[in-house]
């Protein structure tokens, strides 16, 4: 029948470990601490039983002696022997163990004792044996007879039960495993203590990160943690002020769009009142145009903010189409055809071939609108604008040219924060296409950099990684 535990009983302290430090540290410790354990209650056994062979047989080895120093040869020219009592009563430890003994002559002639007792296989080395179906431990000797000549040697064996022998190793081993057993309980207290104590700093910082004054960001002190964990307090104080820099710039950004709707949002509520208020047909007209002019305005800064919002890291999932940037440039130019022909310019596209990207291509999209939106709104007419889409060895490089009057060297790197227009600029915009252009040029892992086109105006290179 087989035994099913619930699922809980299972699961449970293994979800702890895994999700508990002190629980892991504590596992490990105890692991190391208990294969330590078991080796060394491995190795005493192995000793125990050593040193209770070299008892066992320092004791045989005397006994036999003992015995083969009282044999002697009679006048009548035969080998006796009396057996000596303390060569069998060195045996007598309280645990009724049986001595065994046999005396045998050069010639293999029995003169005392058990004739079924057999020799060790080497002499003077204690050795395992049976007898009689009992476990006992035997050893011999040669040793020499007075009144033989030199080859006249006695061999006596003597042999023991193994019941002292086996009461020594356990009192070896229980003391072994006393101590042993005893080091580890002494040695978890202490892993627990010392977790306890030196996860202090740990669960301090935590404390510190739930503080309800930690809204500001404040980085912590490294020196109130270990050093092992001063990395971690390091890079935690570098993710808080790269969360405050984001919140910073959330809030900037924020507070430059509330400002920027502000202005056409009152701008279109005074034309609405001017033209419900206007009597005159005429001018009634010029309000409703003004008006539809500013909320196409408002619309457009709308669309840029919301394409701004998506374009940041972060904020959509990505997406990894195959796109041709030469079609989206000529298909965001004839979206532009009618407007750039309004403004009198002239609008251009150069490209050889395809030129594919691996990206998002709904914001690729908008970052040529902005770059060509951008170059319409800055170039005034008769004026030209050149799109044109290469590729090398490894990247699609877009360019924009245009006519306008181009961006002063020592402000190229700030047109690309949000909001940022040159001043003395008189045309219209929001101050968010080329912020625009460099989140998602960043974002497709590419490079973008302005300079001086042919004309004297500003010329926009974009590069992006080919497509394999």
């Amino acid at each position: 029948m087989r035994f099913f535990q619930p699922r809980w009983l299972v699961a449970g302290p293994f979800a702890r470990l895994r999700h508990s430090l002190r629980a892991q540290l504590f596992a490990w410790v105890t692991v190391t601490l208990v294969c330590v354990l078991c080796l060394n209650l491995y190795v005493s056994q192995r000793r125990a039983v050593f040193t209770a062979n070299i008892v066992t047989d320092n004791m045989l080895l005397g006994s036999a002696r003992m015995i083969a120093e009282a044999v002697r040869v009679d006048p009548g020219g035969t080998i006796t022997v009396d057996i000596p009592p303390a060569a069998l009563e060195i045996f007598g430890t309280g645990y009724g163990d049986r001595v065994y003994y046999r005396v045998t002559t050069p010639w293999g002639n029995l003169v005392a004792g058990d004739p079924a007792l057999v020799q060790p296989e080497k002499l003077a080395t204690g050795q395992d044996m049976r007898f009689r179906d009992m476990d006992i431990r035997a050893m011999a000797i040669n040793h020499p007879v007075v009144g033989l000549g030199n080859d006249g040697v006695a061999t006596v064996t003597v042999a023991v039960t193994l019941n002292s022998e086996a009461a020594l190793r356990r009192s070896l081993w229980m003391s072994d495993l006393t101590n042993q057993v005893v080091l580890v309980v002494a040695a978890g207290l202490v892993t627990v203590l010392g977790l306890r104590r030196l996860l202090g700093p740990v669960l301090r910082l935590r404390d510190a990160v739930l503080a309800s004054r930690r809204e500001r960001l404040e980085p912590f002190d490294p020196a109130s943690v270990q050093t092992e964990l001063q990395p971690l307090v390091h890079a935690l104080n570098d993710y808080m002020g790269r969360v405050q820099k984001q919140m910073g710039a959330q809030r900037r950004f924020v507070a430059n769009a509330a400002h920027q709707l502000r202005t056409p949002l009152t701008l279109l509520a005074t034309q609405a009142g001017v033209a419900a208020r206007e009597m005159n047909a005429t001018r009634r007209h010029e309000a409703l145009q003004a008006l539809t002019h500013s909320t196409r305005q408002v619309s457009r800064l709308a669309e840029q903010l919301l394409t701004l919002t998506r374009a940041e890291p972060g904020s959509r999932a990505p997406r990894a189409e195959r796109i041709d940037m030469a079609e989206v440039a000529r298909k965001v130019l004839e979206a532009h055809a009618e407007e750039a022909l309004r403004r009198g310019i002239d609008i251009g596209l150069e490209a050889d071939g395809q030129s594919p990207v691996v990206g998002d291509g709904t914001m690729l999209r908008e970052m040529v609108v902005n770059l060509v939106d951008n170059a319409l709104r800055y170039t005034p007419a008769p004026g030209e604008i050149t799109v044109s889409v290469a590729r090398d060895k490894t990247h699609v490089v877009l360019t924009v040219d245009d006519s306008g009057p181009g961006i002063p060297e020592n402000e190229r790197n700030q047109v690309f924060e949000r909001f940022y227009r040159i001043i003395g600029t008189r045309a219209e915009g929001s101050g968010l296409g080329l912020a625009i252009v460099h989140e998602v040029v960043d974002g497709a892992g590419g490079s973008i950099d302005l300079g001086t086109s042919p004309s004297g105006g500003l010329a926009v290179t974009v590069r992006l990684p080919l497509a394999s």
